[in-house]
């Protein structure tokens, strides 16, 4: 790791805490981070030219694995044309076409150049529509670094939220109502008291941003029929699960409809990319329909658009998401087996090509169980992994991915790793 080491400290004079986002610093694993110069299907290659299996793929979007040829060539083709027009193109039609046949709920959808940007857009038309000012998030739920949205937890289970960063003013985050994820009496109990002044309720449909921790049965049931009750909105968060669990994303699987739904990462092929839509009653609130000011530049980028276009042609032409969740409950499996034999408690969560191996007692179900886990033991376990070539997300609370590049000697080899870890911790 000589030259990652070498260029984290050159970036450190120049880039604030030598990253562009805070987990790349490897803090929450106490070490240096990697510096990646290339990648390759399952696998990238550091600044050293030491190649690792990478179980983090951009924390999602690269489903398909690093560089696949299709991908590449479509937007090497549409860069070839022109890298930004900052004005429509035959591309942007051609790729919200293709949302909206996979998510019908999308009736009408826009895009942005990045997840925060949709899900900070679908809570303004949210507010506009129902002329009401409170969000329900759930606590350890991430949406994004929109200011209201940054929320800390009060002192009990359902209060007003407190601002988790600084420069988020207080009524900001008092505009958001924080409750804990898979809590049926929580939601019922929220809505009860302030009901009226909802908005809109946002979700991941699967947790992926404490953990992976999947929806207990009944809960998204739940907050459709509470919002509808209620006459607030539902948003699903499908940044991450949206055409990575399943084609057309957790919605699709689950058969339940949300009024709006926020997409990103996979869309874009791997270019920064987000988008919102909903039914088309609520998106022609947005201008230059309705009154919901929205725009940017990058929204719509060809060579983006290019891009997710073939990475969801691909995806629809090779279907390959029961083999990606079969592949992923057998790594899963073999986890837990191995922490069994060596005498270490942990819970490992798996949703089709998502998983998380949390050090903890017992079964995580919401992010207070999520918190029981040894970040500690975690950043031991990850840093072997990284001495025998495999990547991890360097946080105890992020989802690690399978791509359709991972093979079963792949899983192989992560188990001996795997075994060797839990020798050593």
């Amino acid at each position: 790791m000589k030259r990652s080491i070498a260029l984290f400290r050159e970036a450190k004079k120049v880039l604030v805490g030598g990253v562009n986002s805070p987990v790349r610093a490897f803090r929450a694993v106490e070490g240096d981070p990697i510096f990646v110069r290339s990648g390759k299907g399952a696998r990238f290659t550091d600044a050293d030219g030491k190649s690792y299996l990478d179980y983090c793929l951009s924390w999602g979007p690269m489903i398909l694995g690093h560089a696949h040829p299709e991908v590449v060539a479509a937007a090497t083709a549409a860069m070839r044309k022109g890298s930004s027009f900052g004005a429509p193109t035959e591309l942007e039609v051609r790729l919200a076409s293709e949302v909206r046949r996979a998510l019908p709920s999308m009736e009408r959808l826009r895009f942005t150049s990045s997840g925060t940007e949709a899900v900070m857009s679908a809570l303004r038309v949210a507010r506009a529509h129902t002329g009401r000012d409170l969000i329900v998030k759930f606590v350890g739920g991430y949406h994004g670094h929109a200011d209201s949205l940054l929320v800390a937890a009060g002192s009990g289970a359902a209060t007003l939220g407190r601002p988790d960063s600084a420069g988020v003013p207080i009524p900001w985050a008092k505009t958001t109502l924080l409750l804990p994820y898979n809590d049926l009496e929580a939601v019922h109990a929220i809505f009860k008291r302030f009901g009226r002044e909802i908005a809109a309720v946002i979700v991941e449909p699967v947790a992926a941003n404490m953990g992976v921790v999947p929806p207990r049965e009944g809960f998204l049931e739940t907050l459709r029929s509470v919002t509808r009750k209620y006459r607030s909105l539902l948003i699903f968060d499908e940044v991450i699960t949206g055409f990575r669990l399943y084609y057309g994303g957790a919605q699709t699987a689950n058969g339940i409809k949300p009024d709006l739904t926020c997409l990103g990462k996979i869309i874009g092929g791997g270019f920064p990319v987000g988008a919102y839509g909903g039914r088309r009653g609520l998106m022609e609130l947005v201008a230059p329909v309705g009154p919901v000011y929205q725009a940017g530049t990058l929204s719509g980028n060809p060579v983006a658009m290019a891009a997710g276009l073939k990475t969801l042609e691909v995806l629809k032409r090779e279907k390959p998401y029961a083999a990606l969740a079969q592949r992923t409950a057998e790594l899963a499996g073999g986890i837990r087996q191995l922490a069994g034999l060596a005498g270490i408690p942990v819970s490992v969560n798996h949703v089709a090509s998502m998983f998380t191996v949390f050090f903890a007692p017992g079964a995580v179900s919401d992010f207070l169980s999520a918190k029981t886990a040894d970040t500690r033991r975690y950043a031991r376990f990850f840093h072997s992994l990284l001495a025998d070539r495999v990547y991890f997300p360097p946080s105890q609370f992020e989802a690690a991915m399978l791509s359709v590049k991972h093979r079963s000697s792949d899983i192989d080899r992560t188990l001996d790793a795997v075994a060797r870890a839990f020798k050593r911790i």
